[in-house]
C-alpha cells in the first residue's frame, strides 16, 4: 500500500509542474552519452514524449561530436581541434553533414516510435540558421556563428504540437554550408523562441568543485560566479561551452537554464517535475 501512496504522492508534486508548463515551449539540447548508450536515449526520448503527451513544446537540438569523429577517422581524416571548435574544411563539412543528418533521422524514427509526433530540421536546408564565418580562433575552415535565427519552421511544428528535431549546420549569404557548436546553436534557438526552460543534457552531474565527488556538486549558479570558476579550472573543457550557451539564453531573456546528467534514468522528467531537480540550475 505504501509504494501506492508513494506513487500518487509522486503524481501530485508534478501537478503543480504540469499546470505551468502546459502549451509551453522548453528547448532540450541533447548529446555526448546521452546519444551514446542506447539505455540512456530511450529515456531521454521516452521523457520527450511524455513531456509531448501533457500538452508542453520541446523542442529538441542534438549534436554528433563523437560520431562524426569516427566517420571521419574512417575515411582517413584526423579531427582537429581549436578551443573546442572542431577545424572543418569541405571534405569534412560533407562528412559533418551526413553523419548530422543520418542521426537526425534516427532520432526522429525513435520518437514517433515512441508515440509521439517528430520532425527532422536542418539549421541550412530549412533556412533556420543563418551564420557569419567563425573569426575569433582564426582561420578553422566552415565554422560559423550565428547571427540570425529564423522561427517560422519551428512554430510551425510546435503549434500543432509536432517536436522539432534540429541539428546544427547553418548557411550565410553565399548560401554555403557551416557546422555550428550545437551548444551555441541550442542558446540562440532558446533565445529566439522564448522558450521557459533550456536544458543542456551532458553526461556528468552538472558542475561539481571536485569532479571526481558528486558530492560537491554546485545546485545553484549565479552567472556573475562563472568567470571564476572558469579561471580556477572548476569549469573547463567541454563544460565551459555549455555554460556559456546557458548565460547566452539566460541574458536574452530565458528564465532558466539547467545543466543535467543525461544518464540519470528520465533525468528531464526529474528536473521539470519534482520539486528539488537535479543538476545545476545557473540563474541570472
Amino acid at each position: 500500500m505504501q509504494e501506492l501512496v508513494d506513487k500518487a504522492s509522486i503524481l501530485i508534486e508534478a501537478l503543480p509542474y504540469i499546470k505551468k508548463f502546459r502549451g509551453k515551449e522548453v528547448l532540450i539540447k541533447y548529446g555526448g552519452a546521452a546519444m551514446t548508450f542506447e539505455d540512456v536515449r530511450r529515456n531521454v526520448l521516452q521523457d520527450l514524449v511524455f513531456m509531448n503527451y501533457i500538452g508542453m513544446k520541446p523542442i529538441l537540438i542534438h549534436g554528433g561530436g563523437h560520431r562524426i569523429t569516427k566517420n571521419l577517422t574512417e575515411r582517413g581524416i584526423q579531427s582537429q581541434f581549436v578551443n573546442g571548435l572542431r577545424v572543418t574544411d569541405k571534405t569534412a563539412m560533407e562528412v559533418v553533414v551526413d553523419t548530422l543528418a543520418d542521426i537526425n533521422k534516427e532520432i526522429v524514427h525513435d520518437i514517433n516510435k515512441f508515440g509521439a509526433r517528430a520532425i527532422g530540421l536542418s539549421g541550412h536546408d530549412a533556412e533556420i540558421l543563418h551564420v557569419v564565418k567563425h573569426q575569433a580562433n582564426g582561420d578553422v575552415g566552415y565554422v560559423g556563428d550565428v547571427d540570425e535565427v529564423n522561427i517560422h519552421p519551428l512554430k510551425e511544428l510546435t503549434e500543432f504540437n509536432i517536436i522539432p528535431v534540429v541539428y546544427g549546420v547553418g548557411f550565410d549569404d553565399k548560401n554555403e554550408t557551416y557546422n555550428i557548436n550545437a551548444d551555441e546553436a541550442a542558446a540562440k534557438i532558446a533565445a529566439a523562441m522564448g522558450v521557459q526552460k533550456m536544458m543542456v543534457l551532458t553526461n556528468v552531474r552538472g558542475i561539481m568543485t571536485d569532479p571526481a565527488d558528486e558530492n560537491t556538486l554546485i545546485s545553484s549558479l549565479h552567472v556573475d560566479e562563472v568567470q571564476s570558476l572558469i579561471d580556477r579550472k572548476i569549469i573547463s573543457g567541454g563544460m565551459i561551452p555549455k555554460v556559456k550557451a546557458c548565460i547566452t539564453a539566460l541574458r536574452s531573456g530565458i528564465k532558466k537554464a539547467h545543466i543535467i546528467d543525461g544518464r540519470i534514468p528520465h533525468s528531464l522528467l526529474l528536473e521539470i517535475f519534482t520539486d528539488k531537480g537535479i543538476g545545476t540550475e545557473i540563474y541570472l
